[in-house]
């Protein structure tokens, strides 16, 4: 990092921590709702056939809700404000650039959605007894991949959205979708068919089976693995070819 983009990331650093409603969303949303599945009795009771339980499940599913607000839902929208109210055309005048801009937002917003994985990893095997992921080197490096790619999507939303209404509307009409690929509402392992298949290929989709992969022991399916490095890779490129000031 060079100076300058290490002052726009402290910058940013106070702005975001005086954020209490996306600092709820991304860091303690996560956990809360884990928590609250989890006294559902049946999500508890473990499967004689899989030797898991429903809640288990949810180890892989929360870390992709967390990185869901963080990068669709929160971070367009500040970006989207600050070209809004001529904040990034005063920067403009600064040595900072637009990648400084953007690469601080991933940092931060980053950070938030690991927060928000770990503690609901943390309320699963506390609070109900859940294993940690059997390969925790590979749960990990999926983890970071499709934070990855998440981060790419919402900087390509951050820069195309000129104000922070449409940013906000592009967030939500996304997020819920996007929530269904990761398996929120059901499960990805147990789609049917040909859904599973479309889903698959979606960045959510097919981390969601990546991390069930990893949390069962296995290493997760290399054409899996490929999928969201691919939308990492030419989301996040995009994103900084079209990132600007105004």
């Amino acid at each position: 990092m060079t100076s300058t983009t290490i002052t726009v990331l402290r910058t940013e650093f106070r702005l975001f921590t005086r954020e209490p409603a996306a600092l709820f969303w991304i860091v303690l949303f996560p956990p809360l709702l884990l928590g609250i599945l989890g006294l559902i009795p049946d999500f508890r009771e473990v499967d004689e056939v899989t030797g898991g339980s429903v809640i288990s499940l949810y180890v892989s599913i929360m870390p992709l809700v967390a990185m869901l607000f963080a990068a669709i839902a929160t971070m367009p929208t500040v970006v989207a404000a600050y070209r809004e109210q001529r904040v990034l055309r005063r920067l403009s005048t600064t040595p900072a650039r637009p990648r400084d801009l953007l690469l601080a937002q991933y940092v931060l917003h980053g950070v938030a959605a690991l927060l928000g994985s770990v503690l609901a990893i943390v309320v699963a095997v506390v609070a109900f007894d859940v294993d940690l992921p059997e390969n925790l080197a590979g749960f990990t490096l999926v983890m970071l991949l499709v934070l990855a790619a998440s981060l790419a999507i919402g900087g390509l939303i951050s820069g195309l959205a000129p104000t922070a209404k449409l940013a906000t509307t592009l967030g939500t009409v996304l997020l819920f979708p996007l929530m269904f690929t990761a398996g929120l509402w059901l499960p990805v392992s147990a789609m049917p068919g040909l859904l599973a298949d479309i889903v698959a290929w979606t960045p959510f989709g097919a981390a969601a089976l990546a991390l069930d992969a990893t949390a069962q022991g296995d290493w997760p399916s290399v054409t899996h693995v490929l999928v969201v490095a691919a939308w990492a890779v030419v989301t996040g490129a995009v994103a900084a070819r079209y990132f600007r000031w105004e």
